[in-house]
């Protein structure tokens, strides 16, 4: 993975576009972060203000930990509000960071799917690990 186009590859030319990115406004309960999981099948959500500012992501595995940790009715838990058990200060990517970083940091902390942000904190995409690796394996070709 070394190749010249490999280290030219930009996080912006693999991300998930924000039609596809599976994203919730911070009033949303956690059932429908649930759904919102289950729509995109990728395991996680990304929650925002009304002007997309991103203020957490909450994974499958963040619900797993909360469910085995906190004590209380398993049914209680879906009508909180996503953002209580979110991630809120989420590590994240830049558009303009490239493929192999991006790659890195996610082999480094051991996780499938980075938050794309401008430099204003606004969700603008998604990278989830798969199409980053598979756009680096074709450019190494």
């Amino acid at each position: 993975m070394s190749t010249q186009k490999n280290k030219s590859m930009l996080v912006s030319d693999v991300m998930l576009p924000m039609d596809r990115v599976p994203a919730i406004q911070k009033e949303v309960i956690l059932k429908a972060a649930l759904e919102e999981m289950g729509r995109t099948r990728l395991g996680i959500v990304c929650i925002t203000d009304a002007v997309q500012k991103l203020l957490g992501i909450l994974t499958d595995g963040d619900i797993r930990r909360k469910l085995l940790t906190v004590q209380k009715p398993f049914s209680a838990f879906f009508i909180d509000d996503a953002l209580d058990h979110a991630i809120h200060a989420p590590m994240t990517i830049k558009p303009d960071d490239t493929l192999v970083h991006a790659v890195d940091v996610m082999g480094q902390k051991q996780i499938w799917d980075l938050p794309v942000v401008n430099d204003q904190g606004t969700l603008v995409g998604l990278l989830h690990l798969h199409p980053a690796l598979q756009a680096l394996l074709e450019a190494g070709k």
